[in-house]
């Protein structure tokens, strides 16, 4: 059989598709090129779209006093430094007559003093409007505080928090310090910080949000009523912050990773400030691809601690967190939580990011910059849809007690019928599992 005119088809698609990326992200005055990260796909299920809210967007710097500088521990003493953290806010606001929802953000490439992945910095476009006013006109805003892997940005996930933001959110994504693709410091940081950065800036949005605040966010944000999401070590985090602590295991590896510090302590099961730590302003829970449980991160008893519903995603391939023992495992553990776990059939770890940047693309760029994002089995756009209408199911169950009970009572595999939401022929390839609290 001659391929020759089946590969010239293949190759002109290919160059279509690059052509496509390379473009898509432009930006030129108020004019926009008709995708941007995080647009419904026509296969996209129901509740994929914007809501009814315009989205502004603004940057904070924050800084969390005293903190244990655990880079620079030494002996079992821990010295105290200052810790910056910078988020970005979406939240919904009043747009002036002429402007659109039209931002330029700024991020990176590669990873902090890598030689073989070099930082290379790019932007790309998305639907918000930098500084634009809040909208105040219909009371306070539920929070969604969002936390990244490792090393990631907070602006990993623009495809999810600026649709959030459009259906009546404030939505705070943490750039945790040491963690970032710009400033990767030793992974002792981020398995203490975690946990303890989500529940600064639960706490510093809560004080902004106050009435008397100067902030934007006075009179904004509720934060009484918080969900927590997360990314790989970001959903290491969430997880402890909502309830699961830590192993004696993990802290003993700690120990021994830190030179004697006990500071994860504070963080496991047993430790009275762990258990006092309890927020109940956090309602929910959705963790993409959580690392640990392979680590020995939680064990039964901790897993028992996660009390508010869960929403878990996975890829059944998933070779960084693992899945059967890993974050399948973690689901089944969190016996005292109303959970659910959807699956992506034969994904590996990528199931929560933007898609890959054009930037991945060009020549000379080293391949784990496109597989950082990218998926093997699945399109990037599609995840990011999927994504998108099953949290806002969850989270507005929950955080906002809307009717979505429907949307995520299918039946377990989307081969076997099309599930509630989704246009027919198009649920294939996922599962869902759903479990109550004993």
């Amino acid at each position: 059989m001659n391929l020759f005119p089946s590969k010239l088809l293949l190759i002109s698609f290919a160059l279509m598709l690059l052509q496509s990326c390379s473009t898509n992200n432009k930006i030129t005055g108020a004019n926009v090129d008709s995708f941007i990260v995080g647009d419904a796909l026509p296969d996209a299920p129901a509740l994929s779209g914007r809501g009814d809210y315009k989205v502004g967007v603004r940057t904070l710097d924050l800084i969390n006093k005293n903190q244990v500088d655990i880079l620079h521990s030494k002996g079992g003493v821990d010295p105290l430094y200052d810790r910056s953290l910078k988020v970005e806010v979406w939240y919904p606001a009043i747009l002036p007559e002429g402007k659109k929802e039209l931002v330029s953000y700024n991020t990176t490439l590669g990873i902090y003093k890598d030689s073989t992945r070099p930082l290379i910095p790019y932007t790309f476009a998305g639907r918000a409007l930098r500084n634009a006013a809040p909208d105040l006109t219909t009371g306070k805003f539920p929070l969604i505080i969002v936390s990244h892997g490792y090393p990631g940005s907070r602006l990993l996930l623009t495809y999810l928090t600026e649709n959030l933001a459009s259906k009546g959110y404030v939505v705070v994504a943490i750039g945790h310090s040491e963690s970032t693709y710009s400033d990767k410091a030793a992974f002792q940081s981020t398995l203490l910080n975690r946990s303890k950065d989500d529940l600064f800036v639960l706490n510093q949005i809560a004080a902004l949000s106050d009435a008397d605040s100067k902030s934007f966010l006075a009179d904004l944000a509720d934060a009484n009523n918080t969900a927590l999401i997360g990314y790989s070590m970001g959903g290491y985090g969430v997880l402890n912050v909502a309830g699961a602590g830590y192993s004696n295991k993990l802290d003993t590896v700690f120990s021994q990773l830190t030179d004697g510090s006990n500071a994860l302590k504070v963080r496991t099961t047993n430790n009275e400030a762990y258990k006092a730590s309890m927020d109940p302003r956090i309602k929910a829970v959705v963790a993409f691809a959580p690392w640990g449980m392979q680590r020995g991160a939680w064990d039964a008893k901790g897993l028992q601690g996660l009390k508010v519903p869960a929403f878990f995603v996975a890829g059944s391939l998933d070779d960084v967190s693992g899945y059967e023992d890993g974050i399948k495992a973690i689901y089944t553990g969190a016996v005292n939580s109303n959970r659910y776990l959807l699956t992506y059939e034969n994904a590996r770890h990528n199931v929560a990011p933007n898609p890959p940047p054009p930037e991945s693309l060009k020549p000379g760029v080293n391949f784990n910059e496109y597989y950082h994002y990218a998926e093997p089995a699945w399109n990037g756009q599609r995840i990011n849809n999927i994504n998108q209408h099953f949290v806002t199911a969850f989270i507005g169950i929950y955080l906002k007690q809307k009717d979505y009970e429907k949307y995520l009572d299918v039946p377990q595999n989307s081969n076997e019928k099309t599930w509630i939401g989704f246009k027919p022929r198009t649920a294939t390839g996922l599962q869902l599992l759903h479990a109550k609290a004993k």
